[in-house]
């Protein structure tokens, strides 16, 4: 039996990892790749660039490197470290191949008795490196699955009752941003199918769905950040509000929001009311946002409140995004945010 053996920080994962990984199976019964815990390379868990090799290569076994060597270089003391920790991770198990694209394949292979399979070392295939990627993931985005860099983006999103200025504030972020915005479909959708002012539960349904689906679409064409229009814990709430219930697929997707979205912010409804054909009235404004603040309590999703003109929300809005890690601690965050310089576009316009 051929058993190959990889391995690295997949920081982020990338076409020549892929390359790396295909290449590897097609040469071998059994994969391992083991995953190295990275902190001082990336805020990207460990478990999250896991689940990208195994959600893309299920036949592959994943071993996660905790407590593996962080020190890199080839210095024979550093080469004894990686192929000591190697030997215990892998418990006496018979590795025949291992592949790399390193200058690392000649010690470990030959510590492990295996055979060193080297795969586009001179990176003629596939020109990048992770090192690239991290420093301008949207620039390179075309390297990386679309759910590595789906995990990439931050996603913040807009809630509160219609005619709150979810939709300006959202097109002035992203062009604050340099990015894009996903607009809220339940709206253009209800225009379209409405019979008297009501849609059916199923409709609503489709509604959180084909939100879902355009904001996924979306997602792989911003600019590290996606500012969204309305999640559906909106479209939810509708239903309650004419129904006095929900599908349970919608209400599924309602849950789902909390590790959907990174970000959630409250437009307020101190705004003057806006009363167009489509809205059911300045009272039930005040209802639905009572509504929305108390859904949000109850599902213990922490929130920003944003008040007062647009320009004083586009700068709250930024003092939190201000050197913000999706995959950082908010301590961490804060601690630092006060010293951070302002995000500056990138030219993408």
């Amino acid at each position: 039996m051929k058993t190959g053996l990889t391995l690295g920080k997949f920081a982020p994962l990338h076409k020549g990892h892929q390359l790396l990984i295909e290449q590897a199976l097609s040469q071998t019964d059994h994969l391992i790749v083991v995953v190295y815990d990275a902190p001082e390379t990336t805020t990207v868990p460990l478990p999250v660039r896991s689940r990208w090799i195994k959600n893309r290569y299920p036949t592959v076994e994943v071993l996660e490197a905790w407590d593996g060597p962080t020190v890199v270089g080839n210095t024979r003391e550093i080469m004894a470290t990686h192929e000591d920790y190697l030997l215990k991770l892998l418990a006496g198990r018979r590795i025949t191949h291992f592949f790399s694209s390193e200058f690392y394949g000649s010690h470990v292979s030959k510590a492990l008795g295996a055979k060193d399979c080297r795969v586009d070392e001179a990176r003629a295939l596939v020109p990048i490196s992770a090192t690239e990627i991290r420093g301008n993931p949207y620039a390179t985005r075309h390297f990386l699955a679309p759910e590595v860099y789906r995990d990439l983006v931050t996603k913040v999103v807009l809630l509160g009752a219609p005619s709150t200025g979810k939709t300006s504030l959202a097109k002035a972020l992203a062009h604050e941003f340099d990015t894009d915005w996903m607009p809220e479909y339940g709206r253009d959708y209800w225009a379209i199918n409405q019979k008297e002012r009501r849609l059916t539960l199923e409709q609503l349904v489709e509604i959180a769905e084909g939100h879902i689906e355009r904001e996924d679409a979306k997602t792989l064409d911003a600019n590290r950040w996606l500012f969204v229009d309305t999640d559906a814990t909106t479209t939810f709430l509708f239903s309650l509000y004419y129904h006095g219930a929900a599908h349970p697929r919608l209400a599924q997707f309602a849950e789902n929001t909390r590790h959907r979205y990174d970000l959630f912010f409250l437009c307020g409804d101190e705004i003057p009311y806006d009363d167009t054909w489509d809205r059911s009235g300045y009272g039930k404004r005040m209802v639905f946002q009572k509504q929305t603040r108390a859904d949000l309590l109850h599902r213990r999703i922490p929130f920003i409140d944003l008040k007062g003109p647009l320009e004083a929300r586009v700068e709250t809005v930024r003092d939190v995004l201000v050197g913000f890690d999706k995959f950082d601690s908010i301590a961490n965050h804060f601690r630092n945010a006060a010293n951070a310089p302002t995000p500056a576009a990138d030219g993408r316009r």
